[in-house]
């Protein structure tokens, strides 16, 4: 759709004009500058979507079982000392500080369950008390996470300052995010609102993919523990931190053109308000997650 304004004054209503000869119906007096917008929504490919769906189940399901390990491991430190146990440094050193380290596994498993329902458009669409509340408590779990792994990394450091450096610096990146996404949809940017919770909600699930990643580690036995873990996390965290972007930038609405409109005119705050009320309507029929 083109939205078009016209008339001799800024105050006249907005036109709708169609998107093949948008020039028509404009009347504008010389010195006044129109504003045009072409709005396309992509809507990414079936086959495309039910993939980074199943992807993200994988991934959740890994960190859940990830949760459940480290949880058994702490109830029964005994399993720690089993022979030929790979992951005996990282269970002794997640072991050493079991209160940090519940603080941090419990949230996280809630994260990743309620971070997938987030995304889930029927739930957006008939249940949308519930998708308030279920982001409220994704909100708060997800500054657990994020603080209590700025502080698990300056006491549970298997890579050393490798790994400390990925941590801080993705913990940061992802708090940040996460706070972004929660000040957007205070202010009902919706389509705004989505991308942040993207990129946060990609961040969080990269420690399900250094899972596998640690383990191919594990597996080559190249290395030890010390020597990868910061490898391992710098990957995994990367990955993630460019899907998410690439994901974004594939699903995003996208203004084809725009000229500008005078600087404080009335106009301008028509168009600001309509400009508002097509991002959230992009949001609502964008089917992507």
């Amino acid at each position: 759709m083109s939205i078009a304004f016209r008339g001799s004054k800024p105050e006249r209503a907005l036109t709708y004009l169609c998107a093949e000869s948008p020039w028509e119906c404009l009347k504008c007096p010389p010195n006044f500058v129109v504003r045009v917008l072409v709005v396309v929504i992509v809507e990414p490919p079936r086959w495309l979507t039910r993939c980074v769906w199943a992807a993200a189940l994988l991934l959740v399901a890994i960190a859940l079982l990830a949760v459940l390990h480290r949880a058994i491991v702490l109830s029964d430190p005994s399993l720690m000392a089993r022979t030929g146990n790979p992951a005996v440094v990282v269970d002794t050193a997640f072991a050493s500080y079991p209160a940090l380290t519940l603080v941090h596994i419990i949230p996280g498993a809630l994260f990743m369950v309620l971070g997938l329902l987030q995304f889930v458009r029927r739930i957006r669409a008939k249940h949308l008390a519930f998708h308030r509340w279920s982001g409220r408590v994704f909100f708060a779990c997800g500054l657990l996470i994020g603080f209590s792994a700025l502080a698990l990394t300056f006491q549970t450091s298997i890579g050393g300052a490798n790994e400390r450096a990925a941590t801080v610096l993705f913990a940061i990146v992802f708090l940040f995010e996460l706070t972004r996404a929660f000040l957007l949809i205070r202010r009902r940017r919706i389509a705004l609102h989505r991308e942040w919770m993207i990129r946060a909600f990609a961040i969080g699930l990269a420690i399900a993919t250094i899972r596998p990643i640690v383990g191919a580690f594990f597996a080559a036995r190249q290395l030890n523990p010390h020597e990868f873990f910061g490898i391992a996390f710098w990957i995994g965290f990367t990955i993630h931190f460019i899907l998410g972007e690439v994901w974004i930038n594939y699903t995003r609405p996208m203004a084809l053109f725009r000229s500008r409109l005078p600087a404080g005119s009335a106009l301008a705050g028509m168009a600001a308000a309509e400009l508002n009320g097509q991002e959230a309507e992009a949001a609502r029929r964008n089917v992507s997650v």
